[in-house]
């Protein structure tokens, strides 16, 4: 009989050793799947954190959510060139771009870029610095002129392989323009048709406008009251051969999916 009680005793105490092993097993399993979980919350904010900074800070950001990661850049109020604008005045900065769009370039994630425009223009070196990046880029590049891709926003707004505006976007096209002291010699003239042949020799190569239609648009005297040039709107940047589409963000998006999609068929080939 005291056998049998010692026998009944063991089992007891080793069943409650495996039932409290058993407990702090799941105790400690329940902590790290806590913890994991709020590692990932962290994770998940410090993200959201630097993306909300990084478009603060250069008006950049990647997008992931619809199969490929695309890269967005927006360009608007004025493309600064070698001088710091004053500090109430919206601008894009070259040195923000340029090294971004390298490291896209170098990038083997990101697939796409979707560049947005909403700029009066700016400094011509530095419109067409980012324009010849844009073009040169091995990735899809497809772009959307919202308000505005004035100036020497056309040469950056044509650099994609796909271009969209918004049916009340609008273009303004106008001869070179300079600031500060002008000296009146005929060098002086020959130095801004040379400025005025690269851009429009760049965007001619890239849409199907002719530089010869581009310049008329530019020397229009009977549009725009005080200046020389031609605003279009729309359907009329299509129509003069500028812009591929009007269209938004869907169109925008749905054609650079396509570009990317298409492109991966071409390198599984």
């Amino acid at each position: 009989m005291k056998n049998e009680i010692r026998e009944i005793i063991k089992r007891t105490e080793a069943f409650r050793f495996s039932f409290f092993v058993s407990m702090l097993y799941h105790a400690n399993k329940c902590a790290f799947v806590k913890e994991g979980a709020i590692n990932m919350a962290g994770k998940k904010i410090e993200e959201e954190n630097h993306r909300n900074e990084s478009i603060e800070e250069t008006g950049q950001v990647s997008l992931d959510k619809g199969g490929s990661k695309i890269h967005l850049i927006t360009i608007i109020g004025e493309i600064e060139g070698h001088d710091n604008l004053g500090n109430n005045s919206k601008t894009t900065k070259y040195e923000h771009i340029l090294p971004q769009l390298a490291a896209i370039e170098d990038s083997k994630e990101i697939e796409g870029v979707l560049i947005l425009l909403n700029t009066m223009g700016g400094d011509v070196e530095a419109g067409l610095a980012i324009a010849e990046m844009i073009a040169s880029l091995s990735k899809p590049t497809v772009s959307l002129v919202l308000g505005g891709g004035h100036s020497i926003g056309v040469p950056i707004a044509v650099s994609a392989d796909y271009s969209y505006i918004v049916p009340t976007g609008t273009m303004v096209i106008h001869p070179v323009r300079m600031n500060g002291m002008v000296i009146g010699v005929p060098q002086t003239f020959d130095y801004f048709r040379q400025i005025q042949d690269r851009i429009t020799g760049f965007v001619s190569e890239h849409c199907k406008i002719s530089r010869e239609r581009l310049e008329e648009l530019m020397m229009e005297t009977e549009l725009l009251t005080k200046d020389v040039g031609t605003i279009l709107v729309g359907e009329e940047a299509v129509k003069e051969g500028i812009i591929n589409e009007t269209g938004g963000i869907k169109e925008a998006m749905a054609k650079l999916h396509a570009l990317i999609g298409k492109k991966k068929n071409k390198k599984s080939k």
